[in-house]
């Protein structure tokens, strides 16, 4: 659900098959916002084919605080699901106590915001709803969500999404 999020956001029309121009088309976005995409887990193992965090096993990370040491402009990193068994800010802060570093929280409130130190400069952190349909149930169960539902009986988890990334990804300063 990621890719039709920002392509909401962003109005990019973009294709939703698996062509080489739709390959394409991303990478152009991500160079143009001067954004990188990546997984933190580099790979697993899953006995059941789902999208669930808490499904995968033998979890192989990606090493992040290498990527942040070899680009250097980047200032922060927005993980696309929590702090839940297995979720990227969870997978995030096991690499950080393997170094004894930590994330200090800046913002509690949803999308939850941190920050720490790494290499003699200061990174933030932004956790947002995962765009996988397996959060829908956590939506649901939101009180914003639950009050724009009752507002608007259309309205739905990707319109959520959709709101809760939108100042992320388009800040208005």
């Amino acid at each position: 659900m990621l890719w039709p999020v920002l392509d909401r956001i962003f109005s990019l029309s973009l294709r939703f098959d698996n062509s080489q121009a739709a390959i394409e088309e991303r990478k152009v976005f991500l160079r143009q916002k001067q954004l990188g995409i990546c997984d933190i887990v580099a790979s697993c193992k899953r006995e059941k084919i789902d999208a669930s965090d808490l499904g995968m096993q033998n979890i192989v990370q990606r090493d992040i605080l290498l990527q942040l040491r070899q680009h250097p402009s980047i200032t922060t990193l927005i993980f696309t699901g929590g702090n839940s068994k297995n979720g990227p800010e969870y997978l995030f802060r096991k690499q950080l106590r393997n170094h004894n570093l930590k994330l200090t929280c800046t913002d509690n409130t949803i999308p939850r915001k941190h920050s720490f130190l790494y290499n003699g400069r200061e990174l933030k952190t932004i956790s947002l709803t995962s765009p996988s349909n397996a959060a829908n149930r956590a939506i649901g169960s939101m009180s914003l969500y639950k009050r724009r539902k009752q507002h608007n009986p259309d309205y739905t988890t990707f319109d959520f999404r959709t709101e809760q990334y939108r100042p992320i990804f388009l800040p208005s300063d």
